[in-house]
């Protein structure tokens, strides 16, 4: 098999209508040529294979929203029942009607029904399909029922921001146990990938710029748990080239919330909140920068 990091290894000089992003890879090809090409290799197991290629100018852009947990797990359970699995599924949907009605965003899904998907083929599936973004859908649960609100989280390569974070993306990253430690094993490398941490710190400030968006639209429908969007080391937000993003619509553990994940009206007007942060995060980069891809 091929080294997928021979073309930054072999050093060729750019032209000066290289992108940033060309420079930074470049860059990296050079300082990985001293560890030597079987540990770059390895370190680019998942990341590199998939990396989602260029689009054309004028392309829509693509959303690609991730439905949490699905066949064998079912996430957080609430009192009365109610598996996360199945709300957020439902809310995937309306998030992908609303931005597919919209005109100049089309809308995918990572999983379209009840079955299993480990967390880094979910990140796999965002570049097979050239995704702008990715929006994972959670309603999660906690140790207290007292736990309520909608929180953003998106990844961070230096630790939790808040102890709350810390819990759910060991919660969320344990998520694959549940099929089993096979699993469970791809993720833990998947996450520990260090090749590309210098363009993922744009991606990082691209995704905290989406959270920063979507909580705008969730503060006046909904109770935030969070004011600012959190950062954790999440599994399925470590894609090294795609902004993207965690939303816990609510606490299905708690009693409340549990009612109103169980509400048409509610899972409608959350789906309405992310769809609209989403394209307002297009709107603010077609008017103020552009997006680093």
């Amino acid at each position: 098999m091929l080294n997928p990091l021979n073309k930054y290894l072999n050093f060729q000089p750019l032209p000066r209508s290289a992108t940033r992003r060309q420079v930074l890879l470049t860059g990296l090809g050079l300082a990985f040529g001293a560890l030597g090409r079987q540990a770059a290799a390895a370190q680019t197991q998942h990341i590199t294979k998939t990396a989602p290629k260029p689009k054309p100018p004028g392309a829509k852009k693509l959303v690609m929203i991730d439905p949490g947990h699905g066949g064998i797990d079912s996430g957080a359970i609430g009192h009365e029942g109610t598996e996360e699995k199945h709300v957020v599924l439902e809310i995937a949907h309306y998030v992908r009607e609303y931005l597919n009605a919209h005109g100049h965003v089309e809308a995918k899904m990572t999983r379209d029904g009840d079955h299993f998907i480990p967390l880094y083929q979910r990140v796999d599936i965002a570049h097979q399909h050239q995704a702008d973004l990715f929006v994972s859908i959670h309603a999660d649960g906690y140790t207290s029922p007292k736990a309520a609100g909608a929180s953003v989280f998106a990844l961070s390569n230096r630790g939790a921001s808040s102890a709350m974070a810390r819990y759910m993306s060991q919660k969320e990253n344990d998520a694959d146990l549940v099929a089993g430690s096979k699993y469970a094993k791809e993720d833990k490398n998947y996450l520990q990938q260090v090749l590309f941490d210098l363009v993922q710190t744009d991606t990082i400030k691209n995704s905290l710029t989406l959270g920063h968006h979507v909580l705008d639209q969730i503060r006046p429908m909904h109770r935030l748990h969070s004011q600012q969007t959190e950062q954790a080391a999440f599994v399925v937000l470590k894609s090294p080239s795609i902004p993207s993003i965690l939303v816990e619509t609510s606490f299905i553990t708690n009693h409340h919330e549990e009612q109103l994940l169980g509400t048409t009206a509610f899972r409608r007007e959350i789906a309405q909140a992310i769809s609209q942060g989403i394209v307002n995060f297009f709107k603010y980069f077609d008017t103020h920068e552009q997006m680093p891809r």
